[in-house]
């Protein structure tokens, strides 16, 4: 064992540059790995994240005016408390639309804790620190609903009816339960002032704790009403049932990401092993020459696999202690995700595992790297008497009679020498380029959902309901419809819950349009609806009734059977997908008295929804109220600066890959390219040669890995969709340019890291000395 430790010493020291490497590409990769860890865990638990970075409170007692909030002050378990604010419950109004908000008294400056996050504009406080009454900070979702922007002017009718116009200084999220229209309430922020201005008194309270440990919530609230008054609290709001409503997107998330998780850790284990198999290789004279004065294969085993884990642990330590110390510091949404990574779920078990687990493979990798050193021949003229290459092809040889350049013919020659050689290194380059191409698919998809909402489920914009007590007739709303030019077509609509077979749960019972002008829903199997009593539906409701397109579906709505025939399959972005959609006539059919609940807009192409919007109300009148279709792209918005960032990461695995093949590919053809100056290659030729082969190869790469990746991607889109109740169909590839363009960057970035390599080799001495021959 001292003989071996001792040897590998002298081999570090002789070979200081090649080890220097191995530990940097380690680093490196696990740096991606823990990178790649963070941007998934800031992508999958979004209220998690927003809670930390708000210093969120756990429990918010909403109670009537006057109860003391000073008996909170000091309770055991509470760590801080966020208010008391002062609430009065409000209606606010935007043009076409309309929200119930509760206001909530604030200072000019953001509170320590339940710190809403602004996210678009300023707080309260304007540039110079001053106070400006008159302008109001809208939680985003309620923004959203009122398509309200900074700088825009809404109208808040108080308790009093009467009205008053505030200017919205800025959007901001909040951990605490989102606005739903036909739901509960949601929050603005205003100043003192204003707020007395808005509700003359007639106000309540909020407050919100932050608890030493979440787990004593229950406990928290049992002691917390009895020190207000049961009496005085009307609403308790807790931190689970706000994490609840947004476990969807987080459940759709994770999944996501965990196959990226997984991908980018074969791809790094990958390249690690290939630099560790690389420097091995590179090696083949030293290991012969110990063979030659007594060393064992057990030896040579030994030494080269603990000298390589010696660098993997110093790769691993320095690569964690980078992401650790320097990661908060790296610009942009990377530099973000490090920062609150810290403070969210599943942490420590990565920053633990995901190290450990890549030194496992670079440990299973060195292993088998280590155990081929000890097999080498103590005799180099064995190996120098292998051919080291194919022989030149007819197809070569034809090629250089036909004065195509040596350079060409003789890349290919070196990219494609052997099958077996060929495909391992196209393998390895291909998986981090599939990777991307995945990633770019959802991309795609995401975008799909934003600029062609019709092809993905959502052919409306815009739903119109009449406001009581000036409500329209029928004919008087549809003529109304008829005079805004950018309204393509109007659908009549009514939604209602129905029981399913055997009464066991509820399912969304929708009829939109009529039989002669049935509703455009996104079908992607079967057909659409073409007569009476047809219906298509969503692949949730398929799952959970166990039909297929084709079947009779019975169900039971306000105690009466309705009987569908399914002919065809839509994307259904709602409700999980548990939703069937017939026309109003077939509904009418079972209650002759039905009226539309409400009208579905197709505007025209290109037309803005706000604008539309704003026309509408002005000639309606503010009899109508309108609102935008819930898009699942506002959910899934995180998911795109998380994708630009893991496409980076996958970026510079690759890069660390093509690095290694290109040197592994010089060293390995050093007698050949030692041969061609012989017969008379120019050293421009020999780099020309060498750069040819690179790029061969990252071509090779990029076309399967973007060919592998667009099927994969979009099997994986469509699988999640399946499972999420869409329904299948909703992948979309990346459009032929992007997809080119990857390829194109995958070969100009061989050719680039080939110059150096190549210029260096061209330069070669015109000898052949025992390193070379063996």
């Amino acid at each position: 064992m001292r003989a071996t430790l001792r040897w590998a010493h002298a081999d570090l020291r002789a070979h200081r540059g090649e080890a220097l490497f191995v530990v940097l590409a380690s680093a490196g990769i696990i740096a991606s790995l823990l990178l790649a860890g963070a941007l998934f865990s800031y992508a999958a638990n979004p209220w998690q994240r927003l809670f930390n970075q708000s210093q969120g409170a756990h429990i918010w007692l909403h109670t009537r005016d006057g109860a003391d909030m000073d008996a909170l002050t000091g309770m055991d378990g509470i760590a801080a408390l966020s208010g008391p604010y002062r609430t009065a419950a409000t209606t606010v109004e935007s043009p076409g639309a309309r929200a119930a908000v509760t206001l909530r008294a604030a200072a000019a400056a953001p509170p320590e804790t339940g710190r809403p996050i602004v996210t678009a504009g300023s707080w309260l406080a304007p540039p110079d620190g001053g106070t400006a009454p008159g302008t109001v900070v809208l939680e985003s979702s309620v923004a959203r609903a009122l398509w309200a922007e900074p700088g825009d002017t809404v109208r808040v009718t108080g308790p009093d009816g009467a009205p008053r116009a505030l200017r919205v200084s800025g959007t901001a999220e909040a951990a605490e339960p989102r606005y739903q229209p036909g739901g509960g309430p949601g929050i603005g922020w205003v100043l003192s002032d204003t707020l007395d201005e808005i509700a003359h008194g007639d106000t309540g309270q909020s407050v919100g704790l932050r608890l030493e440990d979440p787990d004593d919530t229950d406990f928290i609230v049992q002691r917390a009403v009895t020190a207000l008054g049961a009496d005085r609290v009307t609403q308790v709001t807790k931190w689970q049932q706000t994490r609840a409503e947004a476990g969807g997107d987080d459940r759709l998330l994770g999944q996501m990401f965990a196959v990226f998780g997984l991908g980018a850790l074969l791809a790094a284990a990958l390249a690690a092993s290939g630099a560790i198999g690389a420097r091995v290789r590179g090696q083949l004279r030293d290991i012969a020459i110990l063979k030659a004065v007594g060393f064992t294969p057990g030896q040579v085993t030994r030494g080269f696999l603990v000298q390589h884990l010696a660098f993997a642990l110093l790769g691993t330590a320095l690569g964690t202690a980078a992401i650790a110390l320097l990661g908060a510091r790296i610009p942009g949404r990377i530099g973000e995700a490090a920062a609150v990574w810290e403070d969210l779920p599943g942490h420590t078990a990565l920053m633990i595992g995901i190290p450990w687990g890549a030194v496992l493979l670079i440990a299973a990798a060195t292993g088998l790297s280590a155990w081929r050193a000890g097999r080498v021949p103590p005799v180099p003229v064995a190996r120098a008497a292998l051919p080291s290459a194919a022989p030149m092809t007819a197809l070569g040889r034809r090629a250089l009679g036909m004065r195509v350049p040596p350079a060409l013919v003789l890349g290919w020659r070196a990219a494609f020498a052997r099958r077996g050689r060929t495909l391992i290194p196209v393998a390895r380059l291909a998986l981090p380029l599939m990777l991307i191409t995945v990633a770019l698919v959802a991309w795609s998809t995401l975008d799909q959902f934003r600029s062609r909402p019709a092809q993905m489920g959502l052919p409306a914009a815009l739903t119109v309901r009449a406001q009581q007590p000036a409500e329209p007739s029928d004919s008087e709303l549809e003529k109304t419809l008829s005079t805004i030019p950018d309204i393509a077509s109007v659908h009549p609509g009514a939604e209602m819950a129905a029981l399913v077979p055997g009464q066991t749960g509820t399912i969304t019972l929708r009829g939109l349009g009529t039989t002669g002008h049935p509703y455009p829903s996104a079908v992607v199997e079967g057909r659409a609806i073409g007569g009476p009593d047809e219906a298509v539906a969503g692949q949730g409701l398929l799952d959970l009734l166990g039909v297929r397109v084709g079947d009779w579906v019975r169900m039971t709505v306000e105690g009466r059977p309705q009987i569908l025939h399914l002919v065809g399959r839509s994307i259904e972005p709602e409700s999980g997908g548990r939703v069937i959609t017939t026309t109003i006539d077939a509904l009418r059919e079972r209650d002759p008295q039905l009226r539309p609940a409400f009208h579905a807009l197709v505007l025209r192409e290109g037309a803005d929804p706000r604008a539309v919007s704003g026309t509408l109300a002005a000639a309606a009148g503010g009899t109508l109220e309108i609102r935008e279709t819930p898009n699942p792209a506002d959910r899934l918005e995180p998911a795109r600066g998380v994708i630009a960032a893991l496409i980076a990461v996958l970026a510079l695995i690759g890069l660390t890959e093509l690095l290694t093949l290109i040197s592994t590919g010089v060293r390995d053809r050093g007698r050949d390219l030692l041969a061609l100056k012989a017969i008379g290659l120019t050293p421009r030729q020999i780099g020309s040669m060498i750069v040819t082969a690179a790029g061969l190869t990252a071509l090779v790469s990029a076309m399967v890995g973007t060919t592998v990746g667009a099927l994969s991607g979009s099997w994986l889109v469509d699988t999640q969709g399946a499972s999420s109740g869409i329904g299948a169909g909703v992948a979309r590839l990346p459009p032929f340019g992007v997809l080119l363009t990857v390829i194109v960057g995958a070969v100009l970035s061989a050719v680039a890291a080939a110059a150096l390599p190549a210029t260096r080799a061209a330069r070669r001495r015109l000898a052949d000395s025992l390193s070379e021959t063996l």
